[in-house]
Formats: structure tokens, sequence, C-alpha cells
């Protein structure tokens, strides 16, 4: 009988290869870190080459592997040469679409330029990637895709016009990509997180609250029904178990990790 039969579940990534977009700083980073610690050899493509260099080095001082590429994801020349470079290296089983911009400002506030900007990173980034990618995945017999969406996809957000908006795009992103490539053992997801605690929330508030940093961070701390943000940690979580062989059933579904802001919010 097999690990699987006997109900063993450790989701393990060993000999698989992931992308992470994003992976330098924040979630991405996370996602990295628990991807290496659990097998998987990890490429991080990240617009800050030396942010994800300093991830890089840290998984392969622990005893990972792990590289590096340069890539702007809003440019498909640049995505598809940092790629290309890594199908070199063999097969990736594995992209995690995580690099993302954030936009405060409803529609009338939300410059052209602003919203250009968000939707270059969180829509057509992801589109770069997708497409660069699938091609390969199909020619290898399959692979796993996650998308990392948003609650402000669907839940209606004060001031995230821009933001909502890409997110949204996102999802159906990712129910597009399950369908049309079921039959190519390709499974795309997504993960739709609340606010997760990131050095973005923190620069956020030490240039928007100066002085009240803490009392605005235990304000917005405060507004989801578990009465605290997520951690990196816990979407990575999530993102390996959905990229893991134990998911192998599930395609074309979005997850909230809210911390009960939908079901439970009053």
């Amino acid at each position: 009988m097999s690990g699987a039969a006997r109900g063993e579940t450790n989701f393990r990534l060993d000999g698989k290869t992931a992308i992470v977009t994003g992976g330098g700083s924040g979630i991405g980073r996370a996602i990295s870190l628990c991807f290496a610690a659990n097998g998987a050899t990890v490429r991080i493509a990240d617009v800050n080459r030396e942010l994800g260099e300093q991830v890089a080095r840290e998984i392969c001082e622990a005893g990972g592997k792990a590289s590096t590429h340069g890539c702007d994801v809003t440019d498909l020349a640049e995505v598809r040469k940092a790629f290309e470079e890594i199908f070199e290296s063999g097969r990736v089983d594995i992209l995690v679409n995580n690099a993302g911009v954030s936009h405060i400002g409803n529609v009338e506030t939300t410059s052209e330029a602003d919203f250009k900007r968000v939707m270059g990173v969180n829509v057509w980034g992801y589109y770069h990637t997708t497409h660069v990618i699938v091609g390969h995945m199909r020619g290898k017999g399959g692979g796993v895709i996650v998308n990392i969406a948003s609650i402000a996809a669907t839940a209606g957000l004060a001031d995230r016009f821009a933001y909502a908006t890409s997110k949204g795009a996102v999802l159906a992103m990712t129910l597009s990509v399950a369908r049309d490539f079921l039959p190519h053992k390709i499974r795309c997801n997504c993960i739709s997180p609340a606010r997760v605690h990131t050095p973005f929330v923190d620069d956020y508030l030490k240039k928007n609250y100066p002085g009240r940093e803490k009392e605005m961070y235990d304000k917005l701390a405060a507004s989801a029904p578990m009465g605290r943000m997520g951690q990196p940690e816990e979407v990575a979580s999530l993102v390996l178990f959905l990229c893991s062989d134990e998911a192998a059933f599930l395609t074309g579904v979005d997850y909230p990790l809210d911390g009960g802001f939908f079901n439970l919010h009053g």
C-alpha cells in the first residue's frame, strides 16, 4: 500500500522545480523558503535581483537549492528570456504568480498612470508568465500554477479600485486557465488573502501615519474577525499544499485565506 493510500500527507515537493515571481520579499519570500524546506528547487524571479539573491543565498546556506533571475514581469521579452534560461536547467513543475503592487484610491482619484501601473504588474505580469510557461508544462506532461489574488476581487473594499479590478482579473484568469488546460494536466488555482503583515504594510504605515504606526497597525489588524493580520508563512503553507501531489484533485478554485472575513464579518 502506498503512503498516500495509508493516509500519509506531508506535502513534499522533492524533485520538483518551482518559479516564484516576486520571491525576494514578503509573501514571495515565505513561499520560496517554504518550498525549499520541503524539497523543491526554487527559481526566484524578481525585479529586485538583490533581494532575490539574498533569499536564494539563505536557501542554499540551509542546504536547499535556489537561483535568482532578474525579471520585470511587465515586460514579455524579459519574462521569456528569464524563463527560457530556467528551462535550460530542466523541467519546471510549478509557477507561483505572486509579484504584485497595490494602490489606494477610488475610480475618481486613481490616475491613468496609476491604473496602468497596477494592471501592468498584477494582470499583464500574470499573463506574461502564464503565457510563457503553459507550453513548457504541456510539453512536459503537466504542472501546477497558483495565482495570488485577494479578497479585494470579490469583497468590494473601499478605495481599492485599481487593485480590486486587477485581482478580479486574476480570479477570472485562474478559472480560464484551469478550464483550458485540463486536458494537459495543468492545474490552476488561486488564493485570496485578506490583509497580510508584510514589509508593504509597515512601509505604508510609516509613510501615511508617522508616529502612529502601532496605533494604526492595531486598528487594521482588529478589522479582521480573528483580530489579527495573516502571516506570509500562512499563505506559503496553503500554496505548498496546492502545489503538492496531495492536491492533485483540485483545480479552478479560489481559496479565501481571510481570518473569517467573508463569513464572520460583523
